[in-house]
């Protein structure tokens, strides 16, 4: 069983729930060592000084901000920690909101909250019910190691689920996007045509159904290798590029596939073209390296 990365309490008013804090992601992400190529020699990175190319030992490393170009302020380890968040053992929720309310761009990592000790059982259940039931979630602070943080509480099945969230100046504004279609005017029939594509596209959400297909053939190459078989790269299919379709075509097609069995789409607005010649050898070249 995973071991809790924090411990404390909820406190909500005058009620305190002690919980334990557990990651609720597993990251299956491969990962990869580097050597270099012709030799099989480990590579290693080491920390070394710009004026002596010297390697340097943790306990010489200090942190620096940059104030202005080439600039520096350095900080000590004890200077640092004067600016550290007050440590707590306490999650104190100041609002109940409802989920709605909060866009997903603000969500950052997600934990499970469990009560701590039989004792805590029934305030756990207290809590995770009456939010349930009055469909709202809690907003509050804590600090984990050194980091203040905001969250978002809420019940998730039988738990309490903990989110993490990025501060406001964090979050950047979607008018960062340029060149937006503000003054295109959407054709009724083509609107009609989409929506009735999304209605054909509509199911309940089934996460299973989206599995990490990359991984997977990346450790089936890693296997294969292993075995001393040999790893054919395919040659990537030439493609024209660059052909803008016929929108209305395309919904009309794509309804036509739904309509016989098929999902998979046919078309998009703007195909983007095959990499050239010299980037699939050099990726060639990296996925040799990589399996080394």
């Amino acid at each position: 069983m995973p071991r809790p990365v924090w411990s404390g309490s909820i406190s909500f008013g005058l009620v305190n729930v002690p919980v334990k804090l557990y990651g609720a992601i597993e990251s299956h992400r491969v990962a990869f060592h580097e050597f270099e190529e012709g030799t099989g020699q480990r590579i290693h990175h080491k920390r070394v000084s710009e004026r002596t190319g010297r390697e340097v030992p943790w306990d010489k490393i200090r942190k620096g901000f940059e104030v202005s170009k080439g600039r520096f302020v350095v900080l000590t380890e004890e200077e640092l920690e004067a600016a550290e968040p007050e440590k707590t053992r306490t999650i104190d929720i100041e609002q109940f909101v409802e989920l709605t309310e909060i866009d997903p761009v603000s969500w950052d990592q997600t934990y499970y909250l469990g009560p701590d000790g039989t004792s805590a059982h029934k305030a756990y259940a207290l809590l995770r019910q009456a939010m349930s039931d009055k469909e709202r979630v809690g907003i509050g602070r804590f600090v984990m190691r050194t980091k203040e943080y905001v969250v978002c509480i809420r019940p998730l099945e039988e738990v309490l689920a903990l989110h993490t969230m990025f501060f406001p100046d964090e979050v950047r504004t979607p008018k960062i996007v340029g060149d937006l279609p503000r003054k295109t005017q959407v054709n009724p029939r083509e609107l009609s045509m989409a929506e009735k594509l999304i209605d054909s596209l509509t199911s309940k959400w089934d996460p299973e159904q989206y599995q990490d297909t990359h991984t997977k053939k990346v450790m089936a190459l890693v296997r294969k290798k292993d075995q001393g078989k040999e790893i054919v790269v395919p040659e990537a299919a030439e493609s024209e590029g660059g052909e803008v379709v016929d929108l209305m075509e395309a919904l009309k097609a794509t309804l036509g596939q739904k309509g016989n069995g098929h999902t998979k789409s046919v078309a998009r607005a703007k195909p983007r073209a095959a990499h050239s010649g010299r980037s699939r050898a050099t990726s060639r070249a990296k996925t040799r390296a990589h399996a080394r």
